[in-house]
């Protein structure tokens, strides 16, 4: 199997409604796991405050007009508010570099040298600003755009997802 197929397998099983999936042929044996996140619906945060902590995973769920009546819910949890903090889907301004796979950060090529680019360095298109570690290959992320590292958003050695913002380029 191809670099590129495989690239192209860990983006559809990434789309996908897909936990995991598993390919074996050519002496190559390939496990990707795809995990959705929990979803918490307003509500639930209150009702797991006074009955007990409730987990749902992977699992949709959607609101419903039973509620608990008031006589049954002790008065100091009656003001219990959903304290979640709003999930932030904006990216940064400028230019986005992505990770273009899921794997492992790494901003210098070896632990005791210097990293590839720092906030406040003029960077080319083509220049190598980072390294994703994926299934032991070192894969060199090169920028898109000329300009200016503004901002790094991920930190060295950190797992990061296909598609997840690591650099910012003004």
């Amino acid at each position: 199997m191809e670099f590129e197929q495989i690239l192209k397998l860990v983006d559809h099983v990434s789309a996908s409604h897909l936990e995991s999936f598993c390919y074996e042929g050519d002496g190559l044996k390939l496990t990707l796991n795809n995990k959705i996140a929990p979803v918490i619906v307003p509500g639930m945060m209150q009702n797991s405050a006074v009955f007990g902590t409730e987990t749902v995973k992977n699992s949709t769920v959607s609101p419903t007009s039973e509620t608990v009546p008031n006589s049954t819910v002790p008065s100091s949890a009656k003001t219990v508010q959903n304290t979640a903090a709003p999930s932030s889907t904006e990216e940064p301004e400028g230019n986005i570099v992505k990770s273009p796979l899921v794997g492992t950060f790494y901003a210098a090529p070896s632990e005791d040298a210097p990293a590839f680019v720092k906030t406040g360095d003029k960077v080319k298109k083509g220049q190598v600003l980072a390294i994703v570690e994926a299934m032991k290959l070192m894969n060199e992320i090169e920028s898109d755009f000329d300009g200016e590292v503004a901002e790094i958003l991920v930190e060295n050695g950190q797992p990061v997802e296909y598609g997840q913002p690591l650099f910012v380029v003004r």
